[in-house]
């Protein structure tokens, strides 16, 4: 009994000393002073802005065509008799060159016999000028008189007959290659006939299909002719043959008067002169066909500002932080923009600092806090080289 009542006696005690030591710490606490909290300015990564010399090339595919592209027709009725040995599929040949003949003996005697009227109507119209004068009327002869309009007429005849003699010999009109054969030795053709299809050598050109950024960058209108004043600019032309790259010179010559309404754009027509000769890359011809990629030297800028795609808000706007740390709204003149850069031609100042990172809700005229990502990344590349150098060497302690 007395020991139950000893152990109650104990833990009373105990508990009513605890409470006491809790109240006298309580009181030795010292009082805190309720403090407004510290808003810190949002971090903003950034670039300084630099000048640099650029230029804007474009580039754009199509396939290359020849300027001239037609087909051979017969104008006159007639067996073909011969053909040259360069009237085959990929035959290249002269201007002025035989390809066919066509059997012209009845052309000959045609022209023979309208030959011989000539010659017999203009005696005819001699005389009769001489039988006028000497009845000497004192008065001018009438056509028919002299016999003017019948000397026309057989003129007419011969001039008819000679030119269908000539047409039985079909020569090249220009300087080109054979792109089908399609008549031979032996076959009868008649006027309207198709005979084959050649293409000019002189000059080639490719289309390449242009965006109205393109223009901007290569300073093209539409309707563009090129002239000695006003040249178009260069372009490379390259493509794999045989496993080989091979590249091409050329110009562009003219942009098409209209945009395509299907696509909206605007074709631009680069020209290779010479492409099977002088053109050549090291032998080896812009065959006519070929699908290639065109390379077109863009307007130089050389105060040109080359930021990231991040830094640009918008369509033509940017935030610079000023020497206070606050936010600074510009409008860029933006003349190029790429998948990760774009390129400024005003509205930026070298050494500027311009934003590239979110704002987060901040607006111009919020203070910011600056932070370098180049001076971040050194940072932590110095770091990971002094851990590494410490492993080293503990590495090399414990062996």
């Amino acid at each position: 009994m007395f020991r139950k009542i000893f152990t109650l006696v104990g833990t009373l005690g105990i508990f009513v000393i605890g409470i006491g030591l809790i109240i006298v710490m309580g009181q030795m606490r010292p009082e805190i002073e309720p403090k407004e909290p510290e808003v810190t300015p949002p971090t903003v990564f950034f670039t300084v802005a630099r000048e640099d010399a650029v230029t804007l090339d474009v580039t754009a595919q199509g396939e290359v065509r020849p300027r001239t592209d037609i087909s051979l027709t017969a104008q006159v009725s007639g067996q073909i008799v011969s053909t040259s040995d360069r009237f085959v599929n990929g035959g290249a040949f002269e201007q002025g060159d035989t390809l066919i003949q066509i059997e012209d003996a009845p052309y000959r005697a045609s022209a023979a016999a309208a030959r011989s009227r000539l010659t017999q109507e203009e005696a005819e119209a001699a005389l009769a000028r001489k039988d006028f004068e000497d009845l000497g009327l004192g008065e001018e002869p009438t056509e028919l008189t002299l016999r003017i309009p019948q000397l026309a007429q057989a003129r007419a005849e011969y001039e008819a007959a000679r030119l269908n003699l000539e047409r039985t010999t079909i020569r090249a009109p220009f300087k080109g290659r054979v792109r089908e054969r399609i008549v031979g030795v032996g076959q009868y053709v008649s006027p309207g006939m198709q005979l084959g299809r050649i293409f000019s050598t002189d000059v080639a050109e490719i289309r390449l299909a242009l965006t109205d950024n393109d223009l901007a960058k290569l300073g093209l209108p539409i309707a563009f002719n090129a002239s000695s004043e006003d040249p178009g600019p260069h372009v490379t032309i390259s493509a794999f043959i045989a496993g080989r790259q091979h590249q091409w010179t050329g110009q562009i010559a003219r942009t098409d008067g209209a945009i395509d309404p299907t696509t909206r754009q605007v074709f631009a027509i680069a020209v290779v002169d010479d492409p099977y000769g002088a053109g050549a890359d090291d032998g080896t011809p812009l065959a006519m066909g070929l699908f290639v990629s065109a390379t077109i030297e863009g307007r130089p800028y050389e105060n040109a500002i080359v930021l990231p795609r991040t830094a640009l808000y918008g369509r033509d706007t940017v935030y610079i932080i000023a020497d206070d740390n606050t936010l600074v709204q510009r409008s860029v003149n933006v003349v190029s923009a790429e998948k990760d850069t774009i390129t400024i031609a005003s509205g930026v100042e070298p050494g500027e600092r311009v934003v590239t990172s979110p704002l987060r809700g901040a607006s111009e005229g919020d203070e910011v806090t600056p932070a370098d990502p180049a001076a971040i990344n050194q940072a932590d590349e110095r770091s990971i080289a002094n851990n590494a150098a410490a492993e080293t060497t503990t590495t090399g302690e414990s062996r």
